[in-house]
């Protein structure tokens, strides 16, 4: 079945919405965070635990997944959901951010995008058809369009060529798509620049899709600037879609998001940072590998009812970090996804309660307090 959105309420101080998102896999609710399965798995975690965090829609890479193991392969297993077997909704991603990170500008034409294997430099070529074609293989409940992730700065004429062609190549991979079970979603690029965003949300309404993305931010700009596109480009987004903000996943511009509209969002950033010994908390985020906690036998955050902090300390934790044990960054990604996950939730009951301004402002005063720095 088609993504369909329900909106429930309209936050009555801002444009933050509370809504459900009907899916072949059950209902749930929004705003959300993704957590990302790149490889067809939440790095370290299984679904079992997902579930247990509260998790809703996850994402894996097309780009990867056509490398390794092949669309072939994962069709055969029967998709996606059999294959890595998460009985939830799954989202993929065109491919297009993998343009962004390994083409240079002269790689891309109207047809598509050259560029080397990051595994093994033998060259590839992705369009939009194929992209679409890949994800109707892997049969993921939401397949996103094939676009150009605009880099920051960029001059107004390359943004506006760079955004024409996205809008031609998301009318290509529409006329392709096959797949009866999944959703496609358009997005919305335009770089930095006004017009532009409109223009694209605009012209991306009219092609008509299951759902919108807010896509090219989180490339390097400043924050005041990361707002403002998201402002530019989903004052023209129909009401009655989920809007999706691609790879945001700090705490603060999660709620930034929320408050501009937004109902979806996904990072690779809680998994990356436990990987590396960090963990979201209320006041911020802490390095566990510092050495005031070595013998700090609390929770990482003291009411959190995630697995990691109802049975370890930040005593053990730190050991396991600090001693590259594998468990270490299990558990801080358990933390940091249910952190999220709850941040999620207590931003809806926020927004039930007509609070979410204040919500926002007490949130922002904690996380931004640095309690957690060495001193």
């Amino acid at each position: 079945m088609k993504i369909k959105y329900e909106l429930i309420k309209n936050d009555k101080d801002s444009k933050a919405r509370l809504g459900k998102l009907h899916t072949n896999y059950g209902v749930y609710d929004t705003p959300m965070f993704m957590p990302v399965g790149t490889l067809a798995n939440v790095k370290t975690l299984t679904p079992e635990e997902l579930h247990a965090m509260n998790s809703a829609v996850i994402l894996s890479n097309t780009y990867h997944l056509w490398l390794r193991p092949g669309e072939d392969v994962v069709d055969h297993a029967g998709g996606l959901h059999k294959f890595m077997n998460y009985d939830g909704p799954i989202l993929t991603d065109s491919g297009g951010f993998q343009v962004f990170s390994l083409a240079k500008p002269k790689d891309i034409s109207e047809e598509g995008v050259s560029f080397k294997s990051h595994l093994d430099g033998r060259k590839l070529f992705l369009t939009p058809e194929l992209s679409i074609q890949i994800q109707n293989k892997l049969d993921s409940d939401i397949a996103m369009s094939f676009d150009e992730c605009i880099p920051y700065p960029a001059s107004y004429e390359y943004a506006k060529a760079s955004t024409d062609r996205t809008l031609r190549w998301a009318r290509r991979g529409k006329e392709v798509f096959n797949n009866e079970r999944q959703s496609l979603f358009g997005i919305v690029q335009g770089g930095e620049y006004q017009d532009l965003r409109e223009y694209s949300a605009k012209e991306t309404v009219k092609i008509g899709f299951d759902g919108y993305s807010i896509g090219g931010t989180s490339v390097g700009e400043d924050k005041v600037t990361m707002y403002k596109m998201i402002d530019d480009g989903i004052r023209y987004l129909p009401l009655d879609k989920p809007r999706y903000l691609m790879g945001v996943g700090d705490p603060i511009d999660i709620l930034e998001g929320v408050i501009r509209g937004i109902d979806m969002f996904d990072c690779v950033l809680p998994t990356r940072i436990a990987r590396h010994g960090n963990a979201f908390t209320k006041y911020g985020k802490m390095n566990i590998k510092n050495n005031k906690y070595k013998e700090d036998f609390t929770p990482i955050e003291e009411g959190c009812d995630c697995y990691t902090c109802k049975n370890f300390s930040k005593a053990y934790v730190r050991h396991l970090i600090v001693s590259n044990e594998m468990l270490g960054g299990r558990l801080l990604s358990i933390h940091n996804i249910r952190f999220l996950i709850r941040e999620m939730e207590e931003i809806r009951e926020a927004i039930k309660n007509d609070n979410l301004l204040n919500y926002k402002e007490e949130f922002i005063k904690n996380y931004t307090s640095n309690k957690h720095r060495e001193k």
